[in-house]
């Protein structure tokens, strides 16, 4: 059936070929759904073919998801691909082998992590704040991404030297680095203790962030490490801070 205003222009109405007439003496029209417009399929249809890059990061992102579900080492590339509605092939097209895909994995946590708490402490006002600001981002950052820890923690225990592991280590390494020059910077500031040893502060500064990451995953309740971020920080806090300093104002 044509419109008026096809009538008059000689063009075909553009849902003609979406209406079979079955009995036009009726009037009635079956519609044949034979066509759908390709802005619609955009939307309902997962993208198959995505840049290198952009699929590495799709596949980083399924794994730390996995990882926050089950145990990290139980996780396979099969389990991978199907999370992700691919083949293995597909899969292995971009990393070549499960030990590259976790290297990947580990240097999308060192990147993100150490970028997030910088970004904190940059913000500060000084150097008792940033690192008050860098404990709570910290926290933040695992409680959104609770397969980190699991991951991280599994590549540490394990006996040989895999990249995952060593990108692992050398992300610690870096972050005590940056914790340490802070403490430095806070004695010389006159807000933390003189006699301070910025090893051990930096040590007890990771480690009670580990404390509470590993209480909340045994309880299965990543907002509790949410809810004891601020009273921890505060025994921190009295523990490194000079008399003056040792409460917030």
């Amino acid at each position: 059936m044509r419109t008026a205003a096809a009538a008059r222009t000689g063009r075909t109405h553009p849902l003609k070929s979406l209406v079979t007439p079955v009995d036009n003496r009726c009037g009635l029209h079956k519609i044949v759904i034979n066509y759908l417009p390709k802005r619609a399929m955009a939307t309902d249809i997962p993208r198959k073919h995505l840049p290198a890059d952009e699929r590495r990061a799709v596949t980083v992102e399924a794994v730390v998801k996995l990882a926050a579900e089950q145990n990290p080492s139980e996780i396979t590339t099969a389990a991978i691909a199907t999370s992700m509605k691919l083949t293995q092939g597909a899969l292995f097209r971009h990393f070549p082998n499960k030990d590259a895909i976790w290297q990947a994995v580990m240097e999308w946590v060192a990147d993100h992590l150490l970028a997030r708490v910088e970004r904190a402490a940059r913000d500060a006002a000084g150097p008792l704040a940033a690192l008050e600001a860098m404990f709570m981002a910290h926290i933040a950052f695992v409680a959104e991404h609770p397969g980190v820890p699991r991951m991280l923690f599994g590549e540490l225990q394990r006996a040989e030297a895999t990249p995952a592991k060593q990108m692992a280590q050398t992300m610690i390494r870096r972050y005590g680095e940056r914790l340490r020059a802070l403490i430095e910077q806070g004695k010389a500031a006159g807000e933390l203790d003189p006699q301070l040893d910025p090893a051990a502060a930096a040590t007890l500064f990771i480690g009670s962030i580990q404390g509470l990451v590993m209480q909340a995953l045994l309880a299965g309740d990543t907002r509790r490490m949410r809810k004891e971020a601020a009273g921890a920080f505060a025994i921190y806090r009295r523990g490194i801070a000079r008399a003056a300093h040792r409460s917030r104002t």
